[in-house]
């Protein structure tokens, strides 16, 4: 569903992603891990469009991003932050239609479309007609998950997501996240910095460090066969850290 062939993404010495050839499959939950500042969202936005590689190529379904049909493509996308990136002064209901407004869904289309969505992401709909700040982070990162799914789109990307949320919280949006996941098999790209939440979303992960994939594949190749000795102290700093 996404590939990249060679990409990499420099801001003028700095060098955010080396040159990286991956691929996603379609239908599958990939996950991106690393420390701060590893490339693990420079590579996101690539996927996405939001910034243009510096060399090689970044295709989605096949087909090369480009200016000309960048749009269209995204509106086959979804893409979530932290917060769900809502805006501060519309409605929950409001942010959630902000896209298929302006492509002219009727009213009907719209709450129909959301009031499936509310069910799918367990959110009332009564909490749609607040503000965002009237929200907790669990309840805004539902209405940016609605907002994402709008479209119906094949693939999801999520940028830490669940970074921001209390623990409790957080636990019980991971399972209703992987639930989701499997329901609508959609192709899902998500960043992370929790090794265990990277296993518990992942069949492939990818572990990053300076802008270069280190490892990919299972959480339990990872654990078995760690390539290199990052991949074994960042396991190791995980499990602590957990502790």
């Amino acid at each position: 569903m996404f590939s990249l062939d060679a990409a990499s993404k420099t801001y003028g010495i700095i060098t955010a992603l080396h040159a990286t050839t991956l691929a996603f499959a379609p239908g599958t939950t990939s996950v991106l891990i690393g420390p701060s500042g590893c490339g693990k969202s420079t590579l996101l936005r690539l996927l996405i469009g939001l910034i243009q590689p510096t060399s090689g190529t970044v295709r989605f379904d096949g087909q090369p991003l480009s200016a000309g049909n960048l749009t269209r493509i995204r509106h086959r996308i979804g893409y979530v932050i932290q917060e769900g990136g809502l805006f501060p002064h519309l409605t929950a209901y409001e942010n959630a239609a902000l896209v298929p407004r302006h492509l002219g869904w009727s009213v009907a289309q719209v709450r129909a479309r959301i009031e499936t969505l509310a069910e799918q992401v367990h959110l009332p709909m009564d909490r749609l007609q607040q503000y965002p700040q009237q929200l907790s982070g669990g309840q805004r990162q539902r209405v940016g998950l609605m907002r994402a799914l709008m479209l119906d789109p094949d693939a999801l990307l999520l940028d830490e997501p669940l970074g921001a949320l209390d623990p409790m919280i957080r636990a019980d949006l991971q399972a209703e996240l992987r639930t989701l996941f499997a329901d609508l098999q959609k192709t899902v790209v998500l960043v992370t910095h929790d090794m265990a939440e990277a296993a518990f979303f992942g069949k492939t992960i990818h572990l990053m460090r300076d802008g270069q994939v280190e490892q990919s594949g299972t959480f339990a190749a990872l654990l078995e066969r760690p390539a290199t000795p990052f991949v074994t102290a960042f396991i190791q700093a995980q499990r602590r850290w957990a502790v």
